[in-house]
């Protein structure tokens, strides 16, 4: 905006503007920025690290699986000098666990076509082509390692080629590299038809999207949720169309999300999520002298108490704290107010006014937020802030495969990362 066009506004129109450059810039708390983008504390003001005082300190635990175990016994008492036999009674004092990891080098077997000629005949007879050489040479640990890496550690291509020449002593060119990962992402295709098949039964799904780049384009990640499965899609557009095309015309009775417009209406019953809007109350609170951001900050802090016992309560007292709540809200919502901020407020809650407190309709079914999705998305994030993104598309749609099967192992207690890709790609 230039000299001119601020010579054209009016008095309450410039009042405007300065209040609006004198509002606090948006933070992590305030909005759905990262926290990574926030300001750090200026030093004299950050905390000092380490652990605080009366803080009781903590050890590592000792290994439940022990390779080799030596016993360290005195050979003299050091009182009277007598020397003391290997074979007297003892008891142990103390354990200490020494770890490393062996010399990793790649094990490779070589197989041999031998030939013979019949002693009876004379024909020279081959033998048959072995298994081993049909295909790639690359075993399914291999597999695994690099898509562990890739996927997981959010490696570059040039930089998981150097990780396999410097850990393991194996010399692979990126474009190896690449059929190596196109090929175990396709024994995760299975899995993942049976994480959809799962959602596609679900009563409630929660869902969230974030972006990404594939093919030098903007595209999104999406990721489904309910008890039973964890869905990544990959998919070039934010649209609605992205839901109706994963859940293949399923209508579960509850939907959980934020408030964007391509996540409504896909169940019959909606859950708006809190949490989002948490932040946008907190930022209107700090940047409002009106009271209004503030009372619904208090709402807020009674909602989502309220969701934390609301599997612990019978359905009298659930019902009495719900109407409560609700009465709560109207008056907040009725509440004159000149802020334009705290206007806007009004009308995101007013707007999602029959979606805030569904989670008190199922107890102990719905989340008041969509928090679980949001974690299932932040690995996707960290990957497209490393690598910028997908060169092809069969990269981000086998690369959400993975992660579906990953994450859906991981709701059973016990699962491990690179157990899941080993075992699936060993498969």
């Amino acid at each position: 905006m230039g000299r001119s066009d601020l010579e054209r506004l009016s008095k309450e129109e410039l009042i405007e503007l300065v209040l609006r450059l004198q509002r606090p810039p948006k933070t992590s708390r305030t909005s759905s920025k990262p926290p990574a983008t926030d300001r750090k504390e200026r030093r004299d003001q950050a905390k000092p690290g380490g652990a605080k005082p009366g803080h009781d300190g903590h050890s590592r635990a000792m290994s439940p699986d022990v390779d080799r175990l030596v016993d360290h016994q005195p050979d003299h008492c050091p009182c009277c000098r007598t020397r003391l036999a290997t074979d007297l009674p003892t008891e142990t004092v103390s354990e200490h666990d020494r770890i490393e990891l062996p010399a990793i080098k790649p094990w490779i077997e070589r197989h041999r076509r031998l030939a013979v000629r019949c002693p009876s005949c004379g024909t020279q007879v081959i033998a048959p082509v072995p298994e081993a050489a049909k295909g790639t040479p690359f075993g399914p640990r291999i597999h695994a390692m690099a898509t562990y890496l890739k996927t997981f550690q959010a490696l570059s291509y040039e930089r998981l080629q150097s990780a396999f020449a410097d850990l393991f002593g194996l010399t692979l060119s990126q474009g190896g590299l690449m059929n190596l990962l196109r090929r175990a992402q396709g024994r995760f295709a299975e899995g993942r038809a049976r994480a959809v098949a799962a959602l596609r039964q679900a009563r409630v799904v929660v869902s969230d999207e974030t972006g990404v780049r594939i093919e030098g384009s903007n595209a999104y990640h999406w990721v489904f949720r309910c008890s039973e499965a964890v869905v990544h899609h990959a998919a070039p557009t934010r649209g609605a169309i992205v839901v109706r095309t994963v859940m293949g015309g399923h209508r579960p009775e509850v939907w959980c999300s934020d408030r964007y417009s391509a996540q409504q209406g896909h169940a019959d019953a909606h859950q708006a999520c809190l949490a989002h809007l948490a932040r946008d109350v907190a930022y209107a609170d700090e940047a409002s002298a009106d009271v209004l951001p503030s009372r619904l900050k208090l709402w807020l802090h009674r909602a989502f108490a309220l969701a934390q016992e609301v599997a612990t309560l019978a359905a009298s007292t659930l019902a009495r704290k719900r109407r409560a709540l609700e009465r709560s809200l109207d008056d907040i919502l009725a509440a004159p107010t000149s802020c334009d901020l705290a206007r806007a407020l009004q009308s995101k809650v007013r707007r999602a006014r029959d979606q805030l407190l569904t989670f008190a309709h199922w107890s102990g079914l719905v989340e008041a937020t969509n928090n679980a999705c949001e974690r299932a998305l932040r690995p996707a994030v960290i990957q497209r802030k490393v690598t910028n993104g997908y060169r092809a598309m069969w990269a981000a749609e086998g690369e959400a495969a993975v992660r579906t099967v990953v994450d859906t192992a991981r709701l059973t207690p016990g699962a491990t990362v690179f157990g899941t890709i080993l075992a699936t790609v060993s498969a």
